[in-house]
């Protein structure tokens, strides 16, 4: 249950797309005066070494946010641009030794009357993420909750300003976290219908994975909401047979990011992103990018 660690794929180009999403949603959603709550079903420790241990034995941000990071930043579309900024701001000179994750990055983005939930179930993460949110010195805008963030959101929708953000984006190491998935964005819209909620999955050859995206539309054709599809694949998926007869899988190669009631400003900016990451983070020519909405 306790098997997976973020720390190992921190800055991926999976943490690449659900952070450029999260970010451009959010940027959009903070416009409006009206406090908003921000929910993170799974925050992880908050902040990463990308020099250290963990990181550097999965090597994935080398193909991630460092291969990102050195392209002309004038070229970038805004959308990658504040996502690299974002980063940035929590390192010193050019050198990107510290990966923020979801609770460091949703934090940067709220106003004074904003208030952010984050739910963790990992001992150790869990320590980690309360170290690093006390630096961030927040005060009661920040709840770290020691929960599972399936069932714990439930209390907190409907929010008392009537307006929510909820990241989802668990491991799925285990099969059950897909009909979770599933579980809780129908109770959400059934609980606070007009909530923007966001639900990373990975793209692996499993039927639940290919399921996932599917049925989430149909659950927010149902409702009448309107939903936005982004996909976004580095490399073929495939596993592949070496000389000496063993099968070498390629580690996670396409990962996507399904939103209910996404901001209207959310398509045009991905629309700019999506093309350069797979330029910029492409590893072969299975490289693909999807962007599709409906609602």
């Amino acid at each position: 249950m306790f098997s997976y660690r973020h720390a190992f794929h921190a800055g991926n180009h999976a943490d690449v797309l659900k952070h450029t999403t999260v970010i451009a949603a959010l940027q959009h959603l903070t416009e409006k005066d009206t406090a908003l709550a921000v929910l993170d079903t799974h925050a992880g420790a908050g902040l990463y070494r990308l020099d250290g241990d963990y990181a550097s034995t999965s090597g994935e941000a080398a193909e991630g946010v460092l291969r990102l990071a050195q392209a002309p930043a004038d070229g970038l579309s805004p959308a990658l641009q504040q996502y690299l900024e974002r980063v940035r701001s929590f390192n010193q000179g050019t050198s990107l030794r510290v990966y923020p994750g979801s609770p460091c990055l949703l934090h940067g983005l709220l106003r004074p009357q904003d208030r952010l939930k984050l739910f963790e179930l990992h001992p150790t993460d869990l320590r980690a993420l309360a170290g690093n949110v006390g630096q961030l010195e927040a005060g009661r805008q920040i709840a770290v909750l020691h929960e599972d963030g399936f069932e714990g959101v439930r209390k907190f929708l409907p929010p008392p300003s009537r307006r929510a953000f909820l990241l989802c984006d668990p491991s799925y190491e285990i099969k059950s976290d897909y009909g979770k998935v599933l579980g809780l964005v129908e109770d959400a819209l059934k609980r606070f219908a007009t909530g923007t909620y966001a639900i990373w999955y990975p793209i692996i050859p499993r039927p639940e994975a290919h399921d996932l995206p599917r049925r989430l539309r149909t659950l927010a054709t149902r409702a009448g909401k309107s939903w936005l599809h982004a996909t976004l694949a580095v490399k073929s998926g495939q596993a592949v047979r070496a000389a000496d007869g063993s099968t070498r899988r390629p580690g996670l190669a396409a990962s996507g990011m399904f939103l209910v009631n996404p901001p209207y400003t959310l398509k045009p900016a991905l629309q700019a992103a999506l093309p350069q990451m797979v330029e910029l983070l492409g590893q072969d020519r299975n490289a693909a990018w999807s962007l599709d909405t409906g609602g």
